[in-house]
Formats: structure tokens, sequence, C-alpha cells
């Protein structure tokens, strides 16, 4: 299983990659969930992850298709391989798969190699979005790379408070049926981390678990933790 470290500048990304995480995702947190972060500050960080998968997100998006393709072009061009929508504000399956389409057309147009991953919420039903059971059928026909599942409302809760270990072994599953790779993340903590690697999950995501204060918000990334995230997973 890979490890994500979500960085939100370049010091935070050089102690990731200190820590030996194999993608260095960038974020902006005040932005939400999956907050964008600024063109520069992915190129900048892209400058030290040569050896190192890049990855950065383009918020959690509204049903704009047009503006999120830019959006994602502009991830690209700043050098991310890897580009996440959170799909916050799709109504239905039908939206998030023209969403989707239209991402990866843009970003693919541009790179051949990029991956799109498509990233649904654990806690869905919170915020009215997508719901999980429809997030690989969204990555499937909209020809994306990665399905993902993160959590939306950040309060403590933790990706295991609103899925179980059995329905995400169910969706690993399914998605593997079809070839997609999985992400998960949403606060999860060691323990946590260590069930999703049994369950042959591809990718687990992490911030507040690598944070020196265990605030994803307020603390910084710790070199020292992602290292043991990290030796827990190998």
């Amino acid at each position: 299983m890979e490890l994500l470290v979500s960085a939100i500048n370049t010091k935070e990304a050089l102690d990731a990659i200190e820590g030996q995480a194999d993608i260095i995702d960038v974020k902006n947190p005040k932005e939400g969930s999956l907050g964008a972060n600024f063109p520069w500050i992915i190129k900048e960080i892209s400058k030290y992850t040569e050896n190192k998968t890049l990855s950065a997100t383009i918020g959690d998006a509204p049903y704009k298709p047009g503006t999120m393709s830019l959006a994602a072009l502009g991830c690209a061009i700043s050098g991310a391989n890897y580009i996440k929508t959170g799909l916050y504000g799709t109504k239905n399956k039908t939206e998030a798969i023209d969403l989707m389409k239209n991402i990866n057309r843009s970003v693919k147009d541009y790179n051949s190699d990029a991956i799109v991953v498509t990233c649904g919420y654990a806690d869905a039903k919170r915020i009215s979005a997508v719901k999980v059971e429809e997030i690989i059928d969204i990555t499937l026909e909209s020809n994306s790379d990665i399905a993902m599942l993160d959590t939306a409302i950040k309060d403590g809760k933790t990706l295991f408070d609103h899925q179980t270990l059995d329905s995400l072994t169910q969706f690993i599953e399914k998605a593997h049926d079809h070839s997609i790779k999985v992400a998960l993340a949403g606060s999860v903590n060691l323990d946590q981390i260590k069930q999703l690697n049994m369950i042959n999950c591809d990718i687990v995501g992490v911030r507040t678990a690598v944070c020196d204060n265990g605030n994803r918000n307020t603390g910084s990334i710790s070199p020292e933790l992602v290292k043991n995230i990290k030796q827990n997973i190998i």
C-alpha cells in the first residue's frame, strides 16, 4: 500500500519526502477537505518530487465542468501527476460522470500519462453528495483511473465512523474487479491504516495522523510520524 501525505507548502512536502511518503499531495485545508492550493506552490514542490508522485487537488467541486476542467488543467501544467476532484456539488451520478469525463479530457489531452482521481465522500449523506456506492461506477464510466473516498466534514470523525470495514472491503473488491485502484482517507489513525492495508487498499491518504500536534489545520507535517506510518505498512 502506498502512502499519500497531504502538504500545504514546500517545507511540509520536503518533510513528507524525508519521511518516505510515496505520494506528495498538495492541498489547502482552508478551502475544504480537498481544498485547492495555488499553482505556483504546486510548481515549486514539483522541483523536489522527481522521484516521487506529485498529487494535487482541485477542490470540493461544484457541478461546473468548464471551470473544473480549467482547474484540472492548471494542476497538470503546474506539474501534478495525480489530479484529484472531490464530487461535492454534483447532485447525481449523471452530473458526476459528466464532470469527470470533461476533467479527464482536459488533463489527458495535455498529458496522456496523468492519473485522474475521482473522490467521493464517506460522509456523503451529510452533504447530499453522490452515494459512496456510485463512486466506482462514476470512475469507470468517466475513464478515470482511481476511485477515492475521503471525509468532507473534518470534525474529528474518521472514515470508519461512516463506513464499516466490510463496506470498505466490498468497495475495494468491486474496484479491483474493474482494474481500478482505490485510495482511502479521512482522518484515519495508525490502527485504521493497518486495517486498510490488510484489505488490500492501494493508497492511504493522511494529514492529521502525521501533523505534529494532531491538528490538520494548525499542525505541521512531522517526518518521524510519516516514517512511522510508512514502516507499519511495508
